[in-house]
């Protein structure tokens, strides 16, 4: 599974930017998938997760309430809705696919798109 993100950028503190994550010329709504992301300096850390289905939705808690995750099968997207940016959210944000449950473990992972930067600036 190729997996394609996009949609990073400068934004404002305060903010919204929305990302994609594509899988073109595959279905992937078996696979769950999930959002990564690396602040400068850090370590990778999981974001959020959505199953095959749609109907499970996790997050990690710095993020809910501001984030939402969403997926539309039939184009092959995974979005992540990002709103209410702050700097701590500059990041490279990953996607990956994964036909495990356990969807904050990134090792679970079986295959990852490129990252897209996403910059907050204060």
């Amino acid at each position: 599974v190729q997996l394609q993100a996009s949609g990073g950028g400068l934004v404002q503190a305060g903010g919204s930017l929305r990302l994609s994550c594509v899988a073109p010329g595959r279905t992937f709504s078996s696979y769950a998938v999930g959002w990564f992301r690396q602040p400068p300096g850090k370590e990778r850390e999981f974001v959020a997760g959505i199953s095959g289905s749609g109907i499970g939705l996790f997050y990690t808690d710095s993020v809910k309430g501001r984030f939402t995750i969403s997926r539309d099968n039939a184009k092959n997207t995974v979005y992540l809705q990002m709103n209410s940016l702050v700097p701590e959210d500059t990041a490279i944000y990953s996607c990956a696919a994964t036909l495990k449950r356990q969807l904050d473990y990134a090792p679970n992972y079986d295959y990852w798109g490129q990252g897209t930067l996403v910059t907050v600036s204060s």
